[in-house]
């Protein structure tokens, strides 16, 4: 199975979790890393190797982070540099999450639920056309 790690600055990984299970379900083998005002990259790095430790990662990790350059994106990839099983992508947010959940059940690699994770969130950014009401991408779709 493949674990699934959200870190992020703050509790907005605990929320944003909190909020795709109220839509898609309660997740398992998932879990969150917060960064709080006074800790260290130690911190962090401690946090991610516990929940490796606790999580079912046997076919791999994916961890969602907040900030590319940020503390928790910074020490997620110092793990994943020594890990061939783990990838980190960055601008986690609610939709990424859902089809990460969506597929992760159905997803045969690492490498699949890495690229469902990044146009999952890259899909889902949309602009209101005001004068019409609608998406400027349903001409596309």
């Amino acid at each position: 199975m493949i674990g699934i790690i959200v870190g992020t600055h703050g509790d907005l990984s605990k929320e944003l979790v909190k909020s795709a299970e109220m839509i898609y379900g309660e997740q398992k083998n998932i879990g969150c890393v917060t960064f709080k005002p006074g800790e260290g990259i130690e911190n962090l790095l401690d946090k991610y190797n516990k929940l490796i430790q606790e999580l079912n990662c046997t076919e791999g990790i994916l961890v969602m982070v907040d900030l590319f350059g940020g503390s928790p994106f910074n020490a997620a990839s110092m793990i994943a540099l020594e890990k061939e099983d783990m990838e980190v992508i960055t601008g986690v947010n609610m939709p990424m999450l859902l089809e990460v959940f969506a597929s992760r059940d159905i997803s045969s690699s690492l490498s699949e639920l890495l690229e469902i994770a990044k146009n999952g969130g890259k899909n889902a950014i949309k602009q209101l056309e005001k004068q019409t009401g609608r998406n400027l991408d349903d001409d596309i779709l």
